[in-house]
């Protein structure tokens, strides 16, 4: 397997280092404003749905059973958290891949200076939406059978040792597609093209996908994943992939 599996993981650091760039400033607020307006609405549902079953489950309970409410909570928020990061991050995408992909067409025309004959502009970003949830649902589409693979061999005792390790190479894979597909996207090639070019370098695509994936899980810190993971799949297809 050719690439680095740290030099991947960096060009998300890089990603984060460019979204103070003047030329991507702009470009950058739209996809963050999306995401804080997600966030902030999946966390409230979220955090008002716990409080709601706890309260019903605790008055259920013995009153010298009181103390578990300080242990669950906590336990709760960590779970919950995680996984509001995770959806977040989907339905995000989801909403704000136009404005994504007119990101990295800015960043690969800053990285490289040659003109990406792409959306050209936000009204071209807006007018892409269908398409771009269409390809959205390719991913997804994608997706799904490998998943069901993993959960499948995560009931198979034994295999299920390696589940953990089985799920997080999936995430890392998926989100290195998910990124490395906008600026694929902006050069007018298929999804098909977004697989091959992810599995030339396919260490330094884990590299990059498994960093992604980490930092997805981390409420607050996945407000900024997404546009320094868009800035930086397209530094990784510029330098590696394209």
């Amino acid at each position: 397997m050719e690439g680095n599996i740290v030099r991947g993981a960096e060009y998300l650091l890089r990603g984060a280092r460019l979204l103070t760039h003047p030329t991507l400033r702009l470009f950058v607020i739209v996809p963050l404003l999306v995401n804080i307006l997600i966030f902030g609405s999946l966390l409230g549902l979220a955090f008002s749905f716990l409080d709601r079953s706890i309260s019903s489950w605790m008055e259920s309970l013995p009153a010298w059973l009181g103390f578990l409410e300080w242990i669950i909570w906590p336990l709760l928020v960590v779970v919950f958290g995680l996984l509001s990061g995770y959806v977040f991050t989907a339905v995000a995408l989801l909403i704000a891949s136009p404005f994504n992909n007119l990101l990295a067409e800015k960043t690969e025309e800053l990285v490289t200076g040659k003109p990406v004959e792409a959306l050209e502009g936000p009204l071209a970003a807006l007018l892409s939406v269908p398409r771009a949830i269409l390809r959205e649902l390719a991913k997804l589409l994608y997706y799904v059978p490998m998943a069901l693979l993993v959960l499948i061999l995560s009931l198979v005792p034994g295999l299920n040792l390696a589940a953990p390790l089985l799920w997080f190479l999936l995430g890392a894979w998926m989100m290195s597609i998910q990124f490395v597909d906008y600026p694929v996207d902006n050069h007018q090639l298929g999804f098909g093209e977004v697989k091959v070019a992810v599995a030339r370098r396919r260490l330094s695509s884990l590299g990059f996908g498994g960093s992604v994936a980490l930092c997805a899980g981390i409420p607050v810190l996945n407000f900024f994943v997404v546009p320094a993971a868009v800035v930086g799949a397209t530094l990784l297809w510029c330098e590696e992939l394209r």
